[in-house]
């Protein structure tokens, strides 16, 4: 008599396979590097002179706090802050771009 084995599939290797796929590809969708803070330093205007500070406005809309400044309302002074990196990349640009041309 022979006897004969029926091997089954792994399951769990399957499993961790299909787990890696599935992991790369929501990394790869959601893009979570363009939530990430970035460093940016650019020239600010200031906008008002506070007991903490200068209160500035950056090009790209963001209030800035500069501790220790002597300028003066109006003076543009350079400053360092974090914003979201699709902010600096274009990213957001391009979604709003794709975004326009669905809505008539």
């Amino acid at each position: 008599m022979q006897q004969t084995t029926h091997k089954q599939a792994p399951r769990l290797k399957f499993i961790a396979i299909l787990a890696a796929a599935t992991s790369v590809i929501l990394v790869l969708t959601l893009t979570p590097w363009n939530i990430v803070p970035t460093l940016v330093t650019e020239d600010v205007t200031v906008i008002a002179v506070t007991n903490d500070g200068c209160v500035a406005e950056s090009i790209l809309g963001h209030s800035v706090v500069v501790p220790n400044c002597g300028a003066g309302v109006g003076d543009v002074i350079s400053a360092s802050f974090y914003v979201p990196a699709m902010e600096v990349n274009g990213f957001y640009d391009r979604i709003q771009d794709k975004l326009a041309t669905v809505n008539p």
